[in-house]
C-alpha cells in the first residue's frame, strides 16, 4: 500500500527539508573551518545565528519558487534555481551577522563553506530521489526485463532512455549503436555505445539479444529498410519509438515501443501542406466527404477536421463504416461540428436534399467501387453505376447547389485501363472535365496509385495468408505497383484540391514501383518468418489486371505545379454529348452482360482496351515512360 500526500504537504516537506538542510550546512561550515573539529567554548554562538538565518534562507527559497517543482523530474534548471536562491542567501546573510549577538565571532570560512554545503545538500538530496524514482541507483532493479540493443545515440535516443528508466517496460538496454565514429566508446545515460550499425547481428549475439529499438524517427524510409533488413537478416526482432510529428505533438511518448511496419519502409518523406491556404480554404466552412467511412475517404476526414471546418458532413453507404468514423472524430475532435448521413451517391433525390440542406463550399468525392478482379466479372455494370453515374449525379447537385469545388478521387488505373473499374474511372473524369467549362463551380481530378493497408489492397491479403501460416499468393513473379500511405494521398489531394482552378486532373509523386513479390517478401521478414516458413506461390495474372501501373497516358503530357509531388496531367479534350450519351445508357440500364459493359466502354473511353483484347493486352503490360515537361508552361497560379 502507497501513501500520496497532498500538494501542499508534499511542499511543506520539502520546506522543512531545506530549512533543516540551511541548519545542517551552517553546523557543518563551522566544522570544515575548525579542521573537522568542534571550535572551543559553547555551541551557543553556532546555533543562536541559527534562529534569523534559517528563516530567512527560507523566505528566499520561497520567494524563487522552488516548492513549485517536481523532486521526480528535477533536471538542470532546478538546479539553477537553487543555485541563485543559495547565491542571494548568501550575500544577505552576512548583513544580517552583523546585528546579531555571535556575528562578531562567525569565520569568514563559515560565510564562504554553508553556501557551497547547502547546494550540494538541497542539490543531492533531489538528484539522489530522481535516481531512486527512475531506479538508477541500483543496475538490478529489473533482472527480469527483456535485454534490448538501441539503434541510435542521438536525443530521441536519450529521451527512450530517460522514460524506459521513468517507466519500467520489460526492456533492459545493454548497449547502443550508432554511426557516428565519435560516439563509439563513449556512454549515454551510462550505456555504453558499442559500435556501429551496420554490426547490429555481431552485438546482438555477443550481449544475447533478440530484440532491437530503431530510436531513429526521423531517418528517411530507405535508412530505416536498409536497418530493417540488417536485423532480419539476423533474426532479430525490430521495434521502433513514435515518429518525430507524434512526439512533437505529444500524442504519444517515446516509450510508447511497437513494431517496425510496411509503411515506415515502404512510406516516403512527409508531405509539406500549404497549411495557411488549406486553413483559408477550409476553416469555417462547410465541407462534405463521401465515402467517408472508407480508407481515403476517413483519412481525408481526419485531415480536414484539423483545419476546424464549419461543420463536416460525411456521406456513406456503409451503416457500420460511417458510425466507426464518427465515433472517432467525436472523441478526437468533440468540438467539431459533424453531419453523419447515409446515402447511396446514386440515390439523386437523397444528394440533392443533403447538398440542398447542407450548401458544402468544398465536396471530396470519395466514394467508389476499387477491387479491380471483383468488378470485372459479374458487377461490371454495377462499377458504371457507382464510379461514373455516381459522380454525375453528385456533380449535378453540386452545381445546383453552388459548390465552389468538388474534388473526386481518381486512380492510376484510369490510364489506358485495361479493366472496367478503371474505364469507370476514367470516365468519372471525363464527367468532370466535360462539365467544367462555363460552370463556376472548380471540378479537379487527382489520380493516385495502390495506399499500403486500404480496403481490399493487397497487404491486408498479405497479412492474414501470413498469419494463416500461408503460403502468400502472387499473381505474378514481374508484377509491379505504386505506393504510398494512407495520410500522404489524403494530404496530397487535399493540396491538388486547394490548388486547383478547375478541370485539372492532378497526378501524384508515386515515387518508384514496388516489385509485389520484393513487397510480400519484406512483409514475411516482419513478421521473423522467411521462405522456407512461409512459401510463396505464383497463380497468375486476374482478369483485368496489369502487370505494370501506369500515372500517366501515352498522348498525356504533365505541367509542373508550385508542389513537388504533384504535377497536372493534359489529357485529351471530352464531349459533352458522349458523356449524357454515357450518362443516359447508364441509367437506362437495368441489366447487361459484362461484355455488353465492355463494348459500350469502348465507344465513350477511346484508350480503354479490356486485357481480353489480344490487340493490346501486352501493350497495355508495359510501362509507359514519364513525358516530359512541355517547354512552355503557363503561371500556375494557387486558389486559395
Amino acid at each position: 500500500m502507497t501513501f500520496a500526500f497532498p500538494l501542499a504537504s508534499r511542499a511543506l516537506l520539502v520546506l522543512l527539508h531545506d530549512l533543516l538542510a540551511v541548519a545542517l550546512a551552517w553546523i557543518g561550515a563551522h566544522w570544515l573551518s575548525n579542521d573537522l573539529a568542534w571550535p572551543p567554548g559553547s555551541l551557543r554562538n553556532i546555533l543562536l545565528p541559527l534562529a534569523w538565518l534559517v528563516p530567512l534562507q527560507g523566505m528566499v527559497f520561497y520567494t524563487f519558487g522552488l516548492y513549485q517543482g517536481i523532486w521526480r523530474f528535477a533536471s538542470l534548471p532546478d538546479l539553477k534555481r537553487i543555485l541563485r536562491a543559495i547565491a542571494l542567501a548568501s550575500l544577505v546573510a552576512p548583513l544580517m551577522s552583523l546585528f546579531s549577538a555571535a556575528g562578531g565571532q562567525t569565520p569568514r570560512t563559515v560565510m564562504l563553506l554553508q553556501p557551497v554545503l547547502l547546494l550540494l545538500i538541497m542539490g543531492g538530496s533531489r538528484l539522489l530521489y530522481r535516481a531512486w524514482k527512475e531506479h538508477r541507483l541500483t543496475g538490478l532493479s529489473q533482472p527480469e526485463a527483456k535485454p534490448v540493443l538501441v539503434l541510435g545515440a542521438g536525443s530521441p535516443a536519450d529521451m527512450l532512455l530517460r522514460e524506459l528508466a521513468r517507466n519500467p517496460s520489460g526492456y533492459r538496454v545493454v548497449g547502443l549503436l550508432d554511426d557516428n565514429p565519435a560516439k563509439i566508446g563513449r556512454r549515454l545515460q551510462d550505456i555504453p555505445i558499442l559500435g556501429s550499425l551496420r554490426d547490429v547481428g555481431l552485438w546482438a549475439q555477443r550481449m544475447g539479444v533478440s530484440d532491437v529499438i530503431l530510436a531513429l524517427p526521423s531517418v528517411s524510409h530507405k535508412v530505416r529498410k536498409r536497418l530493417t533488413d540488417l536485423c532480419s537478416q539476423s533474426g532479430l526482432r525490430v521495434l521502433t519509438v513514435p515518429s518525430l510529428e507524434d512526439l512533437l505533438q505529444g500524442r504519444v511518448s517515446v516509450s510508447t515501443l511497437r513494431p517496425v511496419e510496411l509503411e515506415d519502409l515502404l512510406g516516403r518523406d512527409p508531405v509539406v501542406l500549404d497549411d495557411a491556404g488549406l486553413y483559408q480554404c477550409l476553416h469555417d466552412r462547410v465541407v462534405l466527404v463521401t465515402g467517408a467511412g472508407g480508407s481515403i475517404g476517413s483519412e481525408l476526414c481526419r485531415q480536414i477536421a484539423r483545419f476546424r471546418p464549419a461543420r463536416l458532413v460525411l456521406y456513406e453507404q456503409s451503416e457500420y463504416a460511417l458510425y466507426s468514423i464518427e465515433q472517432e472524430l467525436t472523441a478526437q475532435y468533440p468540438e467539431q461540428s459533424i453531419a453523419s448521413l447515409i446515402g447511396d451517391v446514386k440515390d439523386r433525390a437523397r444528394v440533392r436534399q443533403v447538398l440542398g440542406v447542407y450548401r458544402p463550399a468544398v465536396v471530396f468525392h470519395a466514394a467508389a467501387y476499387k477491387h479491380v478482379p471483383l468488378m470485372e466479372c459479374n458487377n461490371a455494370l454495377e462499377a458504371l453505376k457507382n464510379n461514373t453515374l455516381g459522380t454525375w449525379v453528385l456533380a449535378q447537385a453540386a452545381l445546383e447547389a453552388g459548390v465552389e469545388k468538388f474534388v473526386l478521387i481518381s486512380t492510376d488505373k484510369a490510364v489506358n485501363p485495361t479493366n472496367v473499374m478503371g474505364a469507370s474511372k476514367r470516365l468519372a473524369e471525363m464527367v468532370c472535365q466535360a462539365l467544367q467549362p462555363g460552370s463556376s463551380t472548380r471540378f479537379i481530378s487527382v489520380r493516385f496509385g495502390n495506399v499500403l493497408g486500404s480496403s481490399g489492397s493487397v497487404i491486408p491479403k498479405f497479412r492474414q495468408q501470413i498469419e494463416a501460416g500461408g503460403p502468400v499468393t502472387v499473381t505474378h513473379p514481374e508484377i509491379t505497383r505504386y505506393f504510398m500511405t494512407i495520410p500522404e494521398a489524403a494530404q496530397l489531394v487535399l493540396q491538388a484540391g486547394l490548388m486547383g482552378q478547375g478541370g485539372e486532373i492532378f497526378v501524384l509523386d508515386m515515387g518508384e514501383p514496388v516489385k509485389i513479390v520484393d513487397l510480400a517478401r519484406l512483409m514475411i521478414r516482419l513478421a521473423g518468418k522467411d521462405e522456407s516458413q512461409i512459401p510463396i506461390v505464383f497463380t497468375g495474372l486476374r482478369p483485368g489486371e496489369k502487370l505494370y501501373e501506369e500515372v500517366l497516358a501515352d498522348h498525356e503530357q504533365t505541367l509542373a505545379t508550385p508542389h513537388p509531388k504533384l504535377r497536372v496531367a493534359m489529357p485529351r479534350s471530352v464531349s459533352m454529348s458522349v458523356i449524357r450519351s454515357a450518362v443516359a445508357w447508364i441509367s437506362g440500364t437495368q441489366e447487361a452482360t459484362d461484355e455488353q459493359v465492355r463494348q459500350q466502354l469502348r465507344l465513350w473511353v477511346p484508350e480503354y482496351r479490356p486485357s481480353g483484347d489480344g490487340s493490346s493486352s501486352m501493350g497495355a503490360l508495359a510501362p509507359v515512360d514519364r513525358p516530359q515537361t512541355l517547354p512552355e508552361q503557363p503561371a500556375y497560379v494557387s486558389a486559395h
